[in-house]
């Protein structure tokens, strides 16, 4: 997908790719490819590194944890999991070493604040191959970078928010304020204000950047959340991993006073692991599937396929999920934005012929 227009943090994005795709799960779309031997699949070791949250955040991680499942239940493979709990570089490639010295291949970080750490590690690793979600920037051989187009799914959750609002006053909530955090705030405005010009947006963040709790924060989320209720904002969307449950918990409480309030989740249908009280107030999510690019990652060690065996003719690798690859979009559980689709299609079939250019910076 060279050329999708996805500009990163850090410079170009250098790196775009072609991963020999096999999707084959239930929420994963099928691509032609010749299945390894059940003994060949079942020698592939997979390590898995988390952010911080890990597994059972119900968001980033559990979305990455998804793929993995699903290439486990599908090749056999192995796997070893492991999270960070301090967040810290050393940390982080503590983690990553234990995996390659222990001869897990591919391994695969979650979260581009591995960037640094699995360059080092990736250095010392050649003969393993890594796989990076949100970033492209460490330049080696052995490392993809697994990128998504954020802004482009964020829209669609944008007319979605600007359809279902009464009030025309709409939130955001970030986790932290960084680069990556804004396409997600840069492409939901631009889509509420695409469908409804009077609607307004009022945005926050959990924490500033270099502070990364706000990814894990749900009670400042929360306060942050009753706060635009108060002022009479009835749709949020939280793009705040972990602090997302803060803004879930507000829409509730505002439901048991009496006020409707909409929310919207992020990367994973959080839908379906939301409590019966939550799920009444789920407009939709923005689905990130963090599950495809990392089952795209084990499916490539599994066909015995190394990075450089899929440089593209331009010799740059790496991949963009994007809505023309089913990378990002929006959930209907629950059903509350079936009666939208005929407009949400629309506005999505004009980003992937062009005709819209959804912006990645606020």
């Amino acid at each position: 997908m060279v050329g999708v227009g996805e500009p990163l943090e850090g410079g170009k994005l250098k790196k775009v790719f072609r991963l020999v795709a096999v999707i084959a799960a239930a929420a994963i779309a099928a691509t032609a490819f010749v299945a390894p031997s059940a003994t060949a699949a079942s020698k592939v070791k997979v390590g898995l590194a988390y952010d911080i949250g890990g597994r059972g955040d119900k968001s980033f991680n559990d979305s990455a944890a998804a793929g993995l499942d699903a290439a486990k239940k599908k090749f056999g493979v192995t796997a070893k999991e492991v999270t960070v709990t301090t967040g810290s570089d050393s940390e982080r490639e503590d983690k990553l070493r234990l995996l390659a010295k222990a001869g897990y291949n591919p391994i695969i970080a979650v979260g581009f604040l591995y960037a640094g750490p699995l360059k080092a590690v990736a250095s010392d690793y050649p003969n393993t191959q890594f796989g990076i979600v949100d970033d492209a920037s460490v330049d080696l051989l052995n490392v993809a970078g697994l990128i998504f187009s954020e802004e482009q799914g964020s829209y669609l959750a944008g007319v979605a928010a600007a359809l279902a609002s009464k009030s025309g006053k709409i939130g955001y909530i970030g986790g932290v304020r960084i680069p990556l955090l804004q396409k997600f705030e840069a492409g939901f405005v631009a889509g509420v204000k695409a469908t409804k010009k009077s609607a307004t947006v009022d945005v926050k963040y959990v924490t500033e950047f270099p502070d990364f709790s706000g990814f894990n924060d749900p009670a400042k989320a929360k306060v942050i959340a009753k706060g635009m209720i108060d002022k009479g904002t009835d749709v949020i969307y939280s793009a705040a991993g972990g602090s997302g449950a803060g803004n879930f918990a507000a829409a509730t409480d505002a439901a048991k006073a009496g006020k409707k309030v909409w929310t919207i989740g992020v990367d994973s249908d959080q839908y379906l692991t939301a409590s019966a009280a939550e799920k009444k107030n789920m407009l939709t999510s923005m689905i990130k599937r963090v599950d495809r690019a990392v089952y795209d990652v084990i499916a490539t060690a599994v066909a015995g396929s190394s990075v450089n065996d899929v440089l593209d003719e331009s010799g740059i690798y790496g991949r963009v999920y994007d809505l023309s690859l089913g990378g990002v979009g929006v959930s209907y559980s629950g059903g509350y934005i079936n009666k939208y689709k005929a407009q949400i299609d629309k506005a999505a079939a004009a980003i992937k012929s062009g005709k819209i250019k959804v912006p990645t910076k606020p």
